[in-house]
C-alpha cells in the first residue's frame, strides 16, 4: 500500500524565519527615500519613525514602511546631520542607507535605519525653496509686504510664536526693559514639526482683523531642517498678503528662510527683532527730542528779546511817570484858572440869555399877529377863487341836465314814437332788414308788443 504524498508544510515560525532570512539576503543595504512622520524617541536612545510616499499634491499617503533607527547608530546619525545643519525631524525628506527586517513575534515588517545622506535632504529642500520662490515671483508677492510703510512709532505689535518658548520669554523681557509703552498682542503657533506650516498660515491671517502697527514672527535656534516649515509656500504667501509689516526673527545668524526674504524686515533673532522696534521707537522719541528742543530754543529767543524790549519799556514808562507828574502839576494850574474863566464865561452869557428873554417876551406877541394876517390872506383868495369856479361848474351842469332830459328816450316814447328791435335783440331801421315771418318786438311807452312780419318794403 502507497501512503499519500503530502506537500512540505512550515511551522509559522519557520515560515518566518525563512521570509526573514530572505528579505534580509534580498534587501542588504539599500537606499530609500520617504518623508519622516510619527517621529519617537525612546528613552534608551532608539528612535521609531514612518517613511511615507506622498502623492504630487502633498495630500495622500501612497506607501508606508515602519522604521527604526537604533541607538547604536542613532548617536553617530546624529552628529553627522548636525555637521550639516540638520536634525531629525517630521516633514523632512530623506535619503537613508537601509536594512529590511521581519520581526516574527510581531509579524511585522521593519526597516532598519543605518545611515542618512544629509547632502540629499539639503538638496531637497534646497529644490522646494527654487520653487517657492519662482511661485512667489511669478505672483507678484516677494516684495508685497516689503513695500508697506512701517511707523514711526510701532507700539502695536502682534506676536507670532510658540507660548512659553525661549523666543516668546527673550522677545518679551526684552520689549519690557525698554521702558516704552508697547502693546502687545499675542498668536501661539508651533514653529516647527508638522503643525507649524498650518499654525503660521493662518496666525498671519488672523492678525488682519486687529489694529495693529506690525506683526513680529520669531522662534528660537535649531537646525537648519527646523527651518524648513518657514519655507513653505503657505507660510510665504500668508506673509505676503499680510496687511501690515512682517519682521522675522527666526534664530539663524546665517541661513536665510523664505519668510524672511518675504517679510518687510529680516532680522536674525528674536531678541534682534525687539531691539529692532526699540530702535524705532528710540529713534522717534530722538527726533522729538530734537524738535522739542528746537521749538524751545525758537521760543526762548523772542521772549528773551520782548524780556530786554520790557525793561527798556518800563525805564521808558518810570521816565514818562516823572514827567506826567509834572505835566499833572501844570495841568492842574490851568484847571484852576480855566475853572475861574469858565465861571466868569458862564455868569456873562446868563446875563445875555436873561436880557434876550426879555426882549423876545416883548416882541413876541407882535410877530404872531403878523404871522397870523399874513396866513390868512392867502386862504381867502383861494376860498374866493374856489366859490367863483363851483358857481361856473353848477351852471354848465344845469345845461347838461337840460340837454340830457330833452335826449331820454322816454320823453320821445311819451310823444307816440317806438323803437322796433328784431328777436335777436338787433335795433330795426328799414324793412329789407327782415324776413316774412320774422319776429318783432317793439317798444312804446308804456310797454313792449311782439308782432310777425308779413311783408316789408324799403321806402325809395
Amino acid at each position: 500500500m502507497t501512503l499519500p504524498l503530502f506537500p512540505e508544510t512550515y511551522s509559522v515560525s519557520a515560515l518566518a524565519g525563512e521570509v526573514r532570512a530572505l528579505l534580509r539576503e534580498a534587501y542588504d543595504g539599500v537606499w530609500v527615500t520617504g518623508e519622516i512622520h510619527a517621529l519617537k524617541i525612546h528613552r534608551s536612545g532608539h528612535v521609531y519613525l514612518d517613511l511615507v510616499e506622498k502623492d504630487a499634491a502633498g495630500d495622500t499617503i501612497l506607501a508606508k514602511l515602519d522604521a527604526v533607527l537604533w541607538a547604536r547608530d542613532h548617536e553617530r546619525v546624529r552628529r553627522l546631520l548636525t555637521q550639516h545643519g540638520q536634525r531629525l525631524a517630521e516633514g523632512l525628506t530623506i535619503r537613508c542607507r537601509c536594512n529590511v527586517d521581519f520581526y516574527p513575534p510581531h509579524g511585522k515588517l521593519q526597516v532598519q535605519i543605518r545611515d542618512i545622506d544629509p547632502v540629499f535632504t539639503l538638496g531637497a529642500l534646497e529644490m522646494r525653496r527654487r520653487e517657492t520662490m519662482a511661485a512667489l515671483v511669478a505672483a507678484g508677492l516677494l516684495d508685497r509686504n516689503r513695500a508697506l510703510p512701517l511707523v514711526d512709532l510701532p507700539l502695536r505689535v502682534a506676536l507670532i510664536t510658540s507660548e512659553g518658548s525661549a523666543a516668546y520669554h527673550d522677545f518679551l523681557s526684552t520689549l519690557s526693559e525698554s521702558g516704552y509703552g508697547f502693546q502687545l498682542l499675542f498668536f501661539h503657533a508651533a514653529v516647527q514639526g508638522p503643525q507649524a506650516e498650518r499654525e503660521v498660515a493662518a496666525a498671519l491671517a488672523a492678525v488682519g482683523r486687529f489694529a495693529v502697527d506690525c506683526v513680529v514672527m520669531v522662534r528660537g535656534g535649531g537646525a537648519r531642517s527646523d527651518l524648513a516649515a518657514f519655507d513653505s509656500r503657505a507660510i510665504a504667501e500668508a506673509v505676503a498678503m499680510t496687511g501690515v509689516p512682517v519682521i522675522t526673527g527666526l534664530g539663524h545668524e546665517i541661513d536665510e528662510s523664505i519668510a524672511d526674504r518675504v517679510a518687510h524686515t529680516m532680522q536674525r533673532t528674536p531678541t534682534k527683532a525687539a531691539e529692532f522696534l526699540i530702535g524705532l521707537v528710540a529713534e522717534a522719541e530722538d527726533r522729538y527730542q530734537r524738535v522739542r528742543s528746537s521749538l524751545m530754543r525758537e521760543a526762548e529767543e523772542p521772549l528773551l528779546t520782548a524780556r530786554r524790549r520790557m525793561e527798556r519799556a518800563t525805564q521808558g514808562l518810570r521816565l514818562a511817570v516823572t514827567r506826567l507828574a509834572r505835566q499833572g502839576d501844570r495841568v492842574r494850574e490851568l484847571g484852576r484858572g480855566l475853572a475861574a474863566l469858565s465861571r466868569r464865561r458862564l455868569g456873562e452869557a446868563a446875563r445875555r440869555r436873561e436880557e434876550t428873554r426879555i426882549r423876545l417876551g416883548l416882541a413876541a406877541p407882535r410877530m404872531i399877529q403878523r404871522q397870523d394876517e399874513a396866513a390868512e390872506r392867502p386862504l381867502r383868495r383861494l376860498a374866493d377863487l374856489a366859490g367863483a369856479r363851483l358857481g361856473k361848474a353848477a351852471i354848465v351842469l344845469a345845461g347838461l341836465e337840460r340837454l340830457a332830459s330833452s335826449l331820454d328816450p322816454q320823453r320821445t316814447l311819451h310823444r307816440g314814437y317806438s323803437i322796433t328791435r328784431t328777436s335777436t335783440g338787433r335795433l330795426l331801421r328799414q324793412p329789407g332788414e327782415v324776413r316774412a315771418g320774422e319776429l318783432l318786438r317793439t317798444q312804446i311807452e308804456r310797454g313792449v308788443v311782439t308782432s310777425r312780419v308779413e311783408e316789408g318794403e324799403t321806402e325809395r
